[in-house]
């Protein structure tokens, strides 16, 4: 799994960074993957340029005296995205001109330490760089780079410019031999805790590594023979340049550690149950197509009747219906009850992500399916489906070709999608149909 470089994009208000972050992240390079219901401000998008893959945070407006509450938690936006980043893109307004809080943050990034590029923004004229961008070396922070949000202007070269300043990349094939498992959820859920106990209880444990956040450590550890890169969300590493407990800032680092990972285990606190973030957090790893695991840990602290544990479970699920294929497990990570059940289940997502089924053994279970019920039909038109192969894993990725996508409604996918779980293993992974007509192209 490929490491992801991280850019922030920082300034006043009202200088155009999300202008600028629209533009780039919607019209000249190719978007990944958007985040639907998870950040509703789209403060966190991931890209491509020139072949690598980048995490791009547009942030707040960046007021460095307020004592307005909004701004404070605006500025805590911001610098929480400037130790995520591994560069910076400094925001300023040519037409404004250089001010005192530009000054302000450039103090504020040079004692980041980050490399920072300056962007002066509102340069909407083609030709020679007009005298107002020159006073902007004043700052003394980085190179500036004219461009124009509202036109799209100088973005390829500050781009590039980006792009020299990223961190080498690691191939993959060193981390090929374990399997990453990112431990997410709220703070106070107990993911240190759960490290903690893998740490004390596991007899092979190759190494504490720094990962790719500012704030995360990867604990490998080989468990049954099966090597795991556990990322550890809990913790911020500089607690002076982070003040209050900001759920901006968890969710930054819980999407962060999502991307790296095969593996998504979400840590609910049995005490509190499924909350808002623990939703949003689920969303997100499921349109990014991994594995999910939903762990219910500090159970010793809830008074157990008749069948309290499935009750609870379905509780869950119910709040969590988009991912109703994920198992849910139960233990005390303070006290290790049935925390080794989560390694049991570890294992079985990870070979349930990597299951390929043979074109033959999906026909088979197609033909069940529809002779079982019916393809829809519409105005005298039924829908016809010739075969269905799998094209990937991690997630499964199966096309499937038919006569008329129109008519291949969403409810028989989902029905399709029941029946391929029913016949094959695939536990916590979620499942990818591309549906085809007959003479459209297949690729991936």
């Amino acid at each position: 799994m490929k490491k992801m470089p991280t850019v922030a994009i920082i300034g006043r208000p009202n200088v155009g960074k999300s202008s600028f972050f629209n533009f780039v992240t919607g019209r000249r390079i190719s978007i990944v993957e958007d985040t639907p219901g998870v950040t509703r401000d789209r403060i966190y998008e991931k890209v491509e340029w020139r072949g690598r893959y980048i995490t791009m945070i547009d942030t707040g407006g960046l007021e460095t005296e307020s004592d307005d509450p909004i701004l404070v938690q605006m500025r805590r936006q911001a610098e929480a995205a400037t130790e995520l980043a591994d560069v910076i893109i400094f925001m300023v307004d040519t037409i404004a001109g250089l001010t005192a809080g530009d000054q302000e943050i450039a103090n504020l990034l040079r004692r980041s330490g980050k490399p920072v590029i300056v962007a002066a923004n509102k340069v909407d004229n083609v030709g020679e760089t007009p005298p107002e961008v020159y006073e902007f070396y004043n700052l003394g922070i980085g190179e500036i780079y004219p461009v124009s949000s509202a036109h799209g202007l100088g973005m390829g070269e500050l781009l590039d410019a980006v792009y020299e300043l990223l961190p080498p990349e690691t191939p993959e094939e060193d981390e090929d031999e374990f399997i990453n498992v990112a431990i997410v959820g709220k703070p106070n859920a107990g993911k240190s805790s759960l490290v903690n106990r893998i740490l004390g209880e596991q007899r092979v444990i190759v190494s504490d590594i720094p990962g790719t956040t500012r704030d995360a450590i990867d604990t490998y550890a080989v468990v049954n023979g099966t090597g795991y890169c556990f990322i550890d969300t809990a913790g911020l590493r500089k607690r002076g340049k982070v003040t209050g407990n900001s759920e901006r800032y968890s969710n930054m680092r819980s999407l962060n550690a999502v991307d790296r990972s095969k593996i998504v285990v979400l840590l609910i606190d049995a005490t509190e149950g499924v909350t808002e973030q623990d939703t949003k957090i689920a969303g997100y790893a499921l349109e990014q197509g991994k594995s999910i695991i939903i762990a219910v840990n500090k159970w010793d602290l809830i008074e157990k009747e008749t069948d309290t544990m499935e009750k609870f479970r379905l509780e869950v699920l119910n709040k969590l219906n988009f991912i109703m294929f994920a198992p849910v497990v139960f233990f005390s990570a303070l006290t290790g009850s049935r925390v080794v059940k989560l390694f049991d289940v570890l294992k079985t997502v990870s070979d349930a992500a990597d299951l390929r089924i043979t074109t033959g053994m999906l026909n088979d279970c197609l033909s069940e399916a529809m002779i079982a019920v019916q393809p829809p039909s519409d105005k005298g038109k039924r829908l016809r489906i010739y075969y269905m192969t799998q094209i990937g894993t991690q997630p499964p990725t199966f096309v499937i070709k038919c006569n008329s996508k129109a008519l291949f409604h969403f409810s028989y996918q989902r029905y399709l999608e029941n029946q391929l779980r029913k016949n094959f293993d695939f536990t916590g992974t979620p499942i990818r149909f591309k549906i085809r007509e007959k003479d459209e192209e297949s690729g991936g």
